[in-house]
This record gives structure tokens, C-alpha cells and sequence, in this order.
């Protein structure tokens, strides 16, 4: 295999990774003596993150029947990720989600698989900042402030204000202590349907809303946000990689697809029930700000991404890193791409602040690309199934031309919503 992209040998995977922790996939792992157990909890922190918040919107959008469509993207990408595993079984030697791609289509492959993983980290980046100023103005009521002549709303402050809280912990060289510290996918997850489920059950929200049985036009838009929450894949190889017994890892994709398959299904439900078709994009959003299990949630909801952050943006930077020249690798340069990369987001989370919008095109874009899509095509060049007419050969066929289809309908529209809320 040739060298791997961004690989840091400095660089150790701990053994807990974080909710969205593909932004560790492109390195190798290194430890091989992770159990059963702990590599069902890493991928659980894997898989459960920041789209729990979404299930709620994405329901109301697509209507009750949607709900299949979710089941069925969980379907495909738990298929998807036994495809990994067995493309992996073909050649000891694979270590990344890009070694994959190189394996099955060269450099090629290698680099769109790359370009794939570290456009999704960016915009999920972006993402956490909108994130961040949404919930933060909802709490805070900030008029609009005039700084050097400029006149700044509160939100934008807000978000300004937390990209230079964040802005330090992207300088950090050692990742370590800040994986284990933002190791917190499923409890956070847990800890936010708990909270909200008591705000309706105990605290007089109620489940009073109906809802519909479906909004077809809708229905992209819900699908892309389905995907979005099961973009792990990248993070497989490591997973895989890091276990004792390799032969287990098809029961840990089982039990990690089960188990925050239940929990998405269960946060649409509750949320939906709770307020109907007014669901915002992040439901909690729509809490009200004087009960304790809603300030519980909230709270939760804004801790998370600041530590996360930093575990997206550095595979960013090291990638960029790789492309200068070997006497611009230093710390003065290391630390103004981690700058520059903080500032890009920050500037695209305010131009285009629509969490909604911005998740349903990663969904749509670079989930079903990098989560169903990519390891389909790898596994028919790697195993050779392509040159077969077989059910499996049928069965992958229709997953492609299903998320091709997701793809173009689910990035038209959500881009089209952006430039209509610009």
C-alpha cells in the first residue's frame, strides 16, 4: 500500500471515539486489543450524534411513513458496513476508509474517497458553529451590536464569540485527552431523550400533536437527514482494526445499528408527538426555557460540539499540511491553517446559518456518497460480484441506483432551500 494520507505517527486513536468521530478515520490504529464490548461502545459514541437533534424535524418534514425510510436507510447502511468489512478481509494491509478506495479503483479512489471524508468533516464543522449560535440566541436575547463601524447581529455575535472559544483547542497537537473528554456520544444522546421526554411527560408540553401521514414533497429532505445520521462508515476500518477478535465486528455493527436505530426512531416520535408539523431543525429549539429537563438538554446540546470540533478540524489541517512542501511543515504553519480553517467555517456558518438546510446536504451529498454509496462500488470492484449475476450482485445494484437517486433529489432541493433563505 502506498503511504497513507495524513497519517501523523504521533498521532494514537484512544480507545473511546466520540459521536461524528470519522474525523479519526484516516489514521491508523494501532491498538488491537479492544473487546467485544468496548468496540460496541465505540461505535455507538460513533454512530449516535448531533442528528438526534434533527429526527424530530426530519419526521415532520417527510410525515409518519417516512419512518420507513428510515428504517430502511439503517437497513442499508448496516449492509453497507459488513461491505466494509469484508473488503477489508480481502487484504490485511487495508488500515483507512481510503486505503478502500485505493484498493478498489487505485489513486483514483483514494482521493475521492479523501476529498469525500474531509468535505463532510467541514460542513459538519460549519454545522456545529450554526448549531451553537442557534441554541445560544434562543437562551441569550443579544441586540444587535456595532463593533469598528460594523453593525453585528446577536446571533452572528454568538457564533463569533464561540469559534474564538473554540479557536485554541484546534492548536492543540495531541488529540488524546480531548477524544476521551468529548467521548460522550451516547450519553449525550441518552441524556437528550430522556430530558425532552420528561419536558412532555411531566412538565406540560404533552403529546398532543397528531401529525401527518406524509408529505411527499418532503420526503427528500427527511431522507437526507436520515442519512446524515448514520455516517460512520469511515470510521469502521479503525473499529475493526482496533479489535481482538475481527470475527465479532459484524455482531458490534449489529448491535450499534439496533440499538441507535431505536434511539433516532424514538427521538422522531417523541418530538413529533410533541409538536407536530412546527418541529425546528433542532428540536430543542422549540423547548420552553423555563423547565429544568429543557435548560438539561439544551445545555447538553452546547457542550458537545465546542469539544468536538477540534477532532473535525484536524484531519482537515493535516491533510493540508501533506500538500505544502516538506520546509512549511511546522508549528507556525500547523497553527495558521487551524486559524485560517476556524475563520472559513466561521464566515460560511454566518453566511449561510440554516442548520436544517446544511445537514440535509451533507446527508444528502456526502452521507449517502461516503456511507452506501462508495463502499457498494468498492466491494463489486474489490470482490469481483460485478462480473457475477447474482441476488447479492441485484441486491447492491438497486442500493446504487437508490442513493443515486437520494443524492441528486436530496442535494437539488436542500440547496435550493439555502439560496431561497439567503
Amino acid at each position: 500500500m502506498s503511504k497513507k494520507l495524513s497519517y501523523n505517527p504521533s498521532f494514537r486513536v484512544p480507545l473511546l471515539l466520540n459521536d461524528e468521530e470519522k474525523a479519526i478515520a484516516s489514521y491508523p490504529s494501532d491498538i488491537k486489543t479492544v473487546s467485544f464490548f468496548r468496540t460496541c461502545l465505540n461505535g455507538l459514541n460513533t454512530i449516535a450524534g448531533v442528528g438526534i437533534l434533527s429526527v424530530p424535524y426530519a419526521l415532520a418534514t417527510g410525515g409518519w411513513l417516512s419512518l420507513v425510510l428510515l428504517f430502511s436507510i439503517a437497513a442499508a447502511a448496516f449492509y453497507t458496513g459488513l461491505l466494509i468489512k469484508r473488503c477489508m478481509d480481502k487484504d490485511s494491509n487495508i488500515r483507512t476508509y481510503p486505503d478502500i478506495g485505493e484498493l478498489a479503483f487505485g489513486k483514483t479512489g483514494r482521493l475521492i474517497v479523501s476529498i469525500s471524508m474531509y468535505t463532510e468533516l467541514y460542513l459538519v464543522s460549519i454545522g456545529f458553529l450554526i448549531l451553537e449560535g442557534d441554541n445560544l440566541s434562543n437562551i441569550f436575547s443579544i441586540g444587535e451590536v456595532h463593533i469598528a463601524g460594523l453593525a453585528i447581529g446577536g446571533k452572528q455575535l454568538l457564533v463569533i464569540m464561540v469559534a474564538l472559544i473554540i479557536l485554541p483547542t484546534v492548536w492543540l497537537d495531541n488529540l488524546s485527552l480531548l477524544s476521551y473528554v468529548s467521548a460522550s456520544g451516547v450519553f449525550a444522546s441518552v441524556l437528550i431523550i430522556i430530558s425532552i421526554t420528561w419536558t412532555a411527560t411531566f412538565d406540560g408540553v404533552g403529546f398532543h400533536n397528531k401529525g401527518t401521514l406524509v408529505h411527499w414533497n418532503g420526503l427528500p429532505t427527511a431522507v437526507s437527514l436520515y442519512a446524515f445520521c448514520y455516517c460512520a462508515h469511515p470510521v469502521f476500518p479503525t473499529l475493526y482494526n482496533s479489535m481482538t477478535n475481527k470475527h465479532q465486528f459484524s455482531n458490534v455493527l449489529l448491535v450499534c445499528f439496533l440499538l441507535t436505530t431505536v434511539g433516532y426512531a424514538s427521538m422522531a416520535i417523541v418530538g413529533y408527538l410533541m409538536f407536530g408539523d412546527e418541529a425546528q431543525s433542532q428540536v430543542t429549539l422549540n423547548l420552553p426555557l423555563d423547565k429544568i429537563s429543557s435548560k438539561l438538554a439544551i445545555y447538553t446540546t452546547l457542550v458537545n460540539p465546542i469539544s468536538k470540533f477540534a477532532l473535525m478540524a484536524t484531519p482537515i489541517t493535516n491533510a493540508l499540511k501533506d500538500l505544502l512542501p516538506k520546509t512549511y511543515k511546522n508549528r507556525v504553519t500547523s497553527f495558521l491553517l487551524s486559524t485560517l480553517l476556524v475563520l472559513s467555517t466561521t464566515v460560511v456558518a454566518l453566511a449561510v446559518p440554516f442548520f436544517g438546510s446544511l445537514m440535509s446536504l451533507v446527508g444528502a451529498f456526502l452521507s449517502i456518497t461516503t456511507s452506501i454509496l462508495l463502499p457498494c462500488l468498492c466491494y463489486l470492484k474489490i470482490s469481483g460480484t460485478y462480473r457475477k449475476f447474482g441476488c447479492e450482485t441485484v441486491a447492491i445494484v438497486i442500493i446504487i441506483v437508490a442513493a443515486i437517486v437520494m443524492t441528486i433529489s436530496g442535494t437539488y432541493i436542500s440547496l435550493m432551500e439555502i439560496v431561497h433563505n439567503l
